[in-house]
This record gives C-alpha cells, structure tokens and sequence, in this order.
C-alpha cells in the first residue's frame, strides 16, 4: 500500500466486534519479521531516499491489522467504555513524557542540522503540551490525573525500548524508532475519520472521543507527520546497511508496541498480584 496520508486509503473494517480474535487472525505475539536479510537489504539500500515508505511497506500487514483495533473501532462506534477510554488517556500521558523526552534527546544529537534540531523540539514542545492539553481536557471534566498513576506493563514495555534506542543508538535509529508514534496515529486517525463519516448521525459517542479523532486525523497532525517522514529519510540516505537494518527492526517493534498500547487499554491490564508461597518452615511458626 501507499502511506495513507489521505482519508479513504484505510482497508475496509469488519462488522464491529469486541473481541480481537474476529478481528484479524494474526497473532501478534508470535508474529515474526521473515528473515530474508539480503533482499531486504538491498529493498532499503535502493529506497534510501524513500527510507520511510520501504518501512511503513514492510509494516503493512501489521498496520493493516491494528487500524481495525477493536479500542478504535469501539471508539468510533461509540461502544468504548469511557473506564477503557481513561485508562488509555492516563497511560498516554505517561507515554507522552517519555515521548517528548526522547524528542528533545534526538534535538541534541551531534550532526543534527540546526533547522531540524527546532523542529524536533517544537514536536517535543507538542508531545509535552499540545497532546497533553488534549488530556489535560479531559481530566478536567472527568477529575482525575495522571500525577500518581503507575505505568502498566505494555506502557513500560513501550517507553523503556524507546528511551533505550534514542539514548544509546544512532540519530537514523532514533528516529526510526519514533516514527510509528507519529505515522501510525495520524494512519488509524483518518481510518477513523472516515468510519465516522460512513456511520454519520447513525451512533452518538463521547465528545472526548470525537476530539481525539479530529486531533489525530486533522492537517496540522498531518503536516508534522511529513515533517518528521522527511528527517528520516535525510537520515537514511548517509547510512550504512547495518544502520538500515536496524531502523526497520526498530520501526517494526514499535509498531507492534503501538498495537499492544490499545490491547492493553481494551482489556484494562494491571500488574499481576505476585506473592511468595509460604514455606513448609513458615507454617510451623
């Protein structure tokens, strides 16, 4: 498929369901990349100047997947708990921090030409405080915060593989490694935008969901998108092969790790009670 960067070029959903298994077939916990590492190569050697597009391709079936998330649709349908909706909007703002950070780590890497090192920090300054604002909304009206909640597992899954590539990999890697955060939300944005449109007056849902797809699927969101598609790909086209392989590794985790973000949400996962059995002495005490 191509980038999907306009509204209508989203896969056809299935009849709205709860339940992930009727959604795709695909297991995303044993999903693997088929390694055929010389065709891959040389696929990105010769797209180093469309690095972004030869990513999102390889991605394509996972992205086509998750674009029907059972969250998503929900939202659209107007079927979403709001308990789900605010679990989400509390993890995302512990996921924004950490995003924003990384950002700002990525502004102030050694070679980063000086009109890109702005606009990372602007998209720093948007994860921080444009996005946050968004939330921020809805904790008002709703009277909760993010202050002292704790990071769930596929939260702290997500930000610590992200914080890790940007902290210790190449610019190219880290940049990769962000990329599906900005694709992949402006993607199922405008998929869910024009489910909207279809389902017209047909379903009401909460006003916050309807704020979030405008948000996502909206020029603005778009224009940063492109933005940041463009850094990548000026960083790929000095890279070497082993750069390259990496940035699609990178892509294709947290493309999966964007998926199991809304898995995650939709089944309100917490922390498992873990507790020590007793020991056969303990009992005699």
């Amino acid at each position: 498929p191509d980038n999907n960067l306009t509204p209508g070029a989203c896969t056809k959903p299935q009849q709205f369901q709860s339940k992930r298994a009727n959604i795709a077939p695909l297991d995303l916990y044993s999903w693997r990349i088929k390694e055929q590492v010389s065709a891959v190569s040389i696929r990105f050697i010769n797209n180093k100047g469309n690095m972004a597009q030869a990513l999102w391709d390889e991605a394509a079936s996972l992205i086509s997947v998750t674009e029907k998330h059972p969250f998503l649709t929900a939202m659209v349908n107007g079927t979403l708990p709001i308990e789900n909706f605010q679990y989400y909007v509390i993890q995302d703002a512990l996921y924004l921090k950490d995003f924003g950070s990384c950002l700002n780590l990525l502004s102030k890497n050694n070679g980063v030409e000086s009109k890109d090192s702005d606009r990372l920090k602007t998209f720093s300054r948007g994860a921080t405080e444009v996005e946050m604002a968004l939330h921020g909304g809805f904790f008002d009206k709703w009277g909760i915060d993010a202050t002292n909640a704790e990071a769930m597992p596929n939260t702290v899954l997500y930000t610590s593989y992200m914080i890790r590539i940007v902290a210790t990999k190449c610019h190219a890697e880290g940049l990769a490694v962000l990329l599906p955060c900005f694709w992949v939300y402006m993607h199922v944005g405008k998929c869910m935008l024009k489910l909207r449109e279809d389902l017209g007056d047909s379903v009401k849902r909460p006003p916050a969901y309807d704020a979030w797809i405008d948000m996502y699927a909206g020029d603005e969101f778009e224009r940063d998108v492109k933005d940041y598609i463009a850094m990548c790909d000026n960083a790929a086209k000095n890279a070497d092969e082993s750069t390259l392989k990496s940035m699609r590794e990178h892509f294709m985790m947290s493309c999966k790790l964007e998926h199991m973000f809304w898995d995650q949400a939709n089944d309100l996962m917490k922390w498992p009670d873990i507790v020590a059995e007793s020991c056969e002495g303990d009992k005699d005490k």
